[in-house]
């Protein structure tokens, strides 16, 4: 049994779906929790009128509800299999949040499902997938 949980990147596709179905086999199989992480891109670095912040406050709102929705039946697929599980949501750069939440949490691993994209790398991989191979702390696995 092991307290380092499998980390899952979320986005409600059907890849996330197929990486939430890998990482509870993995969890089940070694006896761990499995951590969760629905990432909204989103940059601080934009300069807003106070209408134009109200209106993004709202949206953020929105997001987040829309997300917590999303994640009830990826929650529902581990619950029913009695893993444990814990998840968040936050805003900001994919890449660089799933690392620092893999090292916040202490994960023994990153799990996410393999979209694809428009370059040649992303078609191959996903613009995700190629930033966490190259930048995370930690083994990753890329579902497909």
């Amino acid at each position: 049994m092991s307290d380092h949980p499998i980390l899952v990147g979320f986005d409600g596709t059907d890849a996330a779906h197929r990486a939430v179905e890998f990482a509870g086999s993995r969890a089940e199989a070694i006896g761990c929790p499995v951590h969760i992480a629905y990432i909204l891109e989103w940059s601080p670095y934009s300069f807003l009128s106070a209408q134009e912040l109200e209106e993004r406050h709202q949206r953020r709102t929105e997001e987040l509800s829309r997300a917590e929705a999303t994640l009830s039946p990826a929650l529902d697929i581990l619950r029913k299999r009695d893993i444990p599980v814990t998840y968040e949501v936050r805003y900001g750069h994919s890449g660089e949040l799933m690392c620092q939440i893999a090292q916040e949490k202490q994960a023994s691993q990153i799990v996410i499902g393999r979209k694809g994209g428009s370059g040649l790398g992303a078609r191959l991989l996903g613009s995700l997938a190629l930033t966490l191979v190259q930048a995370a702390p930690l083994p990753v696995t890329v579902v497909p």
